[in-house]
């Protein structure tokens, strides 16, 4: 049971599941596209599934490795250090997070282009790392804060330089895993504190 609580299953169904629609999409051509990709139009007009969808799409081979191979291996040591339940609650509140950002600064901004893909979600994971790591969480070992800082500063620096990028996503996503994942972290500390009061009441 130990072993089972120990593999990153929740990043292996969500890699899997990144690619087989990735696969879907290029089977289909731009139907699943259509449905999915977090559209200002399709919100305004109620499509809310948006804010989840269309974060397990992507638009081509090269921006499916990428976020896949980040996910897959920061996930991994963040699902071994929370848990499963914990891992995939906050992986999708990082995305919605995200997605949330992109809608109003596209809305207010008009730019009207549609978004996709998992980078705000994992943008998210590295704002729920950096507040393990601020908080010094008892299970957090051997993550050093400046290496922390460093990645998370070289992959928006990577946004910004880039073309056709949502960094308002990004930005969105990593505030969102950051305030979670000091609630988190929070959370537990005061889940510990009650724990060893109560062993020292007996």
């Amino acid at each position: 049971m130990y072993k089972w609580r120990q593999q990153p299953i929740v990043s292996i169904i969500l890699v899997a599941a990144n690619v087989l629609l990735f696969l879907l999409c290029k089977l289909a051509g731009g139907i699943i596209y259509d449905w999915g990709i977090l559209d200002v139009y399709g919100v305004i007009f109620g499509e809310y599934y948006r804010f989840i969808s269309y974060m397990f799409l992507h638009a081509d081979l090269d921006h499916l490795v990428s976020n896949m191979l980040i996910l897959f291996f920061l996930g991994s040591m963040i699902e071994k250090e929370i848990g499963h339940v914990c891992y995939g609650s906050l992986y999708m509140l990082c995305g919605f997070g995200a997605g949330l950002c992109s809608y109003f600064y596209r809305l207010f901004t008009g730019n009207l282009a549609y978004t996709l893909g998992a980078s705000g979600a994992v943008f998210g994971l590295e704002g729920v790392l950096l507040a393990m790591v601020l908080f010094r969480d008892r299970r957090t070992m051997g993550i050093r804060t400046d290496r922390v800082v460093l990645m998370i500063l070289l992959s928006l620096y990577s946004g910004f330089a880039g073309q056709n990028i949502d960094n308002a996503a990004h930005v969105g996503g990593l505030l969102t895993g950051v305030a979670c994942g000091c609630a988190m972290c929070l959370f537990r500390r005061i889940r510990y504190r009650i724990k060893k009061r109560k062993q020292t009441v007996r």
